[in-house]
């Protein structure tokens, strides 16, 4: 029941965070949402902080939970990229409150001193998954040699952008359309060229004349 509980209290907070602002996501709104008292709340989260926390959690949980086994059910590195541009834009798509209660999170979490909370480093993890693919497409010669983290920080930049966009104009946003072109792109700029092969086989001829 209490498991139960605090699921019902995340998924208030997140549709309010969506519908209404990271600013708007009082206590006692959450609580009117959920048809509780702020005391239950209380009783289950030590403050607005940890129950942001655990939305947070939540949804960052259930993203990684639905995008990475597709990508890594993928032979090749080049099928592990499309399926994480698709399946990070397909979770937008068929999880739009809880993409969009992240962006409103990132932009709205601040300190006491109005530090932001979520900055660049947070994306640690997800450009090194990144960096990993590249890496791989590259050693085994699927993709062209490139400084990999500029291309996940490209890649993850876009996948943003989608969001945004999707955020502030809605259904008038194809995300069908934007996954397809965000997978195009990525791949032209990837891919391997006859003469990257050329090039990178040059040094080897010479070596063995």
């Amino acid at each position: 029941m209490e498991e139960a509980r605090r699921a019902q209290i995340v998924q208030c907070t997140i549709e309010i965070i969506a519908s209404m602002g990271y600013a708007q996501a009082s206590l006692a709104t959450i609580a009117e949402r959920a048809g509780i008292s702020k005391g239950v709340i209380s009783y289950h989260f030590a403050g607005k902080d940890e129950l942001i926390a655990q939305v947070y959690t939540s949804v960052m949980t259930k993203v990684t939970q639905l995008v990475l086994p597709t990508v890594a059910a993928q032979p090749r590195a080049a099928g592990k990229l499309r399926a994480y541009i698709e399946g990070s834009i397909a979770f937008i798509a068929g999880h739009g409150q809880e993409a969009v209660a992240l962006l409103e999170i990132w932009n709205g979490l601040r300190t006491s001193t109005g530090q932001q909370v979520l900055d660049a480093r947070t994306y640690e993890p997800g450009l090194e998954f990144s960096n990993a693919i590249f890496l791989e497409g590259q050693a085994a010669g699927e993709f062209r040699r490139f400084a990999p983290r500029p291309m996940a920080v490209a890649v993850r930049s876009v996948i943003d952008g989608v969001l945004i966009q999707r955020a502030t104009y809605g259904e008038k946003v194809d995300l069908a359309e934007a996954s397809r072109e965000a997978v195009a792109l990525f791949e032209a700029a990837t891919r391997a060229t006859p003469d990257d092969t050329v090039r990178s086989k040059g040094p080897a001829r010479r070596a063995r004349r």
